[in-house]
């Protein structure tokens, strides 16, 4: 399959285009990546070097790629953090574009907002853009549990909740969501769990919770379930798929006391991970 991956990239370390790529690769996919930032590193060290792209950047390499044929044959395009109205209308035109070339394309957005603990970490530019003007063109989104709420204007706090605010981003754009870091008080405490929706069929899936969060994991957990679920896999198995291969690659980083993802020394993982974890349907 053919992927268009427009997310940021850094030199040193795993986030963006630099964590998606590989694992994409790594299952047998072309990857065609396009950088919206080039960074030495990523932000979370508090000082990095490099250039923003700017929105016609973006539209002059994805024109460059169409002009080769690149996008006749593109399956998917991926998207992640968007920095400002100018990438994000550059994005919604290579998604544009590429369905006009390939009408069956999917768009996966992982709408980069925030999290539960900092609540949202970008500008408000960038909130207003993903809310009112990107998701609606998703086929596929990948929140967390924060984001998810954010972008639906709800608190979901539980099962019937959560299952509710999916029902309303169903309406708003993507049919296919997959709510990532989700929390429940009816879990145990020491799990984490990701629930998967498409139309009306949902599943969740349950691991053990592990010791903190390492930058980059939410670049591979949207890359691997859209590429599986894009690529034909039931919507189970691209979630036990995607959640197997993840928490090995982070069991294997926090194992090695690493703060960057042991992404190439996982690459086993992507392919064939070696544990199982079972996604329960749950409508």
């Amino acid at each position: 399959m053919r992927i268009l991956s427009i997310q940021s990239a850094v030199a040193y370390g795993h986030v963006g285009n630099s964590a998606a790529v590989f694992p994409l690769q790594r299952l047998g996919h072309e990857v065609m990546p396009v950088y919206t930032v080039c960074f030495s590193n990523h932000t979370g060290y508090g000082a990095w070097r490099g250039p923003l792209m700017s929105g016609d950047d973006v539209r002059e390499i994805v024109t460059g790629i169409a002009e080769r044929g690149g996008l006749n044959d593109t399956e998917l395009v991926l998207s992640g953090y968007q920095g400002g109205s100018s990438i994000g209308d550059a994005i919604l035109a290579a998604v544009a574009e590429t369905k006009k070339h390939n009408p069956n394309a999917l768009y996966a957005c992982d709408p980069v907002l925030g999290n539960a603990l900092s609540g949202c970490f970008v500008s408000p530019e960038v909130q207003e853009l993903i809310r009112d003007r990107v998701i609606q063109h998703a086929d596929i989104a990948t929140p967390n549990q924060f984001e998810l709420g954010f972008l639906t204007n709800t608190e979901p706090k539980d099962l019937p909740s959560l299952l509710d605010s999916v029902k309303k981003l169903q309406e708003i754009g993507p049919k296919t969501v997959l709510v990532t870091s989700v929390l429940l008080p009816e879990a145990p405490a020491d799990t984490i769990e990701m629930l998967a929706v498409s139309g009306d069929e949902a599943y969740l899936i349950r691991t053990p919770r592990l010791p903190g969060k390492l930058s980059g994991s939410g670049d591979v957990t949207a890359a691997l379930f859209s590429s599986h679920f894009a690529s034909g896999k039931s919507l189970k198995e691209a979630l036990e798929l995607t959640t197997a291969s993840v928490f090995e690659l982070l069991s294997n980083t926090f194992a090695a006391e690493k703060r960057e993802l042991l992404l190439v020394e996982s690459q086993e993982a992507y392919v064939a991970p070696k544990q199982r974890f079972e996604a329960k349907r749950i409508s």
